[in-house]
């Protein structure tokens, strides 16, 4: 059976949800897609975190969501998990794309990116979220929150994709990018939107 990179609605229109643990390569993937696709890259961490670490309710949170989902009429990229948006980026996805790294190839790269942020060589995750150097190695810290979330992370994204995957008839696949998987699935990719 060969299955396209992306399924979309069968129209041209394309919906993906990017999904993983932190530092996975989310937002570099989504990026990625949506700049091939012509479609809106919508960061979650960008319409949840307010300055100061500020959350909005859930209710102000599906609207800020609902709000971006509808810039474009050809899709969007979305990317983060999204906790607190109910089903409301399901309901709507053509394509979950979950990003698994094993802990150990990616973890490396959570800490370097949060170093230069410490640094201000590169922007923060949102708006006025600072990062602090005390915070770094702290159980309030990305660091330590990447490494207790790996666990959580399989088994929430393990659990959807054993209903969900695409060699079953759904919508979900699974991308380990230090297996070649990811590399290999652009190229797909690009064949794709080459060929189409």
């Amino acid at each position: 059976m060969n299955i396209p990179s992306l399924l979309g609605d069968g129209q041209g229109n394309y919906r993906v949800h990017v999904v993983g643990n932190c530092g996975t390569g989310k937002s570099t993937l989504s990026a990625y897609i949506a700049t091939k696709l012509n479609v809106p890259h919508i960061s979650l961490d960008a319409l949840f975190w307010g300055p100061g670490w500020t959350t909005p309710s859930d209710d102000e949170f599906q609207e800020r969501i609902s709000a971006a989902m509808t810039q474009s009429s050809k899709g969007w990229v979305i990317d983060g998990i999204g906790n607190h948006s109910g089903t409301l980026i399901s309901d709507h996805t053509t394509d979950v794309i979950w990003l698994d790294p094993p802990l150990w190839f990616y973890l490396p790269r959570v800490f370097w990116r949060t170093l230069l942020r410490l640094l201000n060589v590169i922007p923060t995750c949102a708006e006025g979220c600072r990062e602090t150097w005390g915070e770094l190695l702290s159980t309030k810290g990305i660091i330590w929150y990447c490494i207790s979330h790996h666990g959580y992370c399989k088994h929430k994204f393990g659990e959807m994709l054993a209903h969900t995957s695409i060699t079953k008839g759904g919508s979900m696949r699974r991308l380990n990018e230090w297996d070649g998987d990811l590399m290999m699935w652009k190229a797909g990719l690009e064949e794709m939107l080459r060929t189409h």
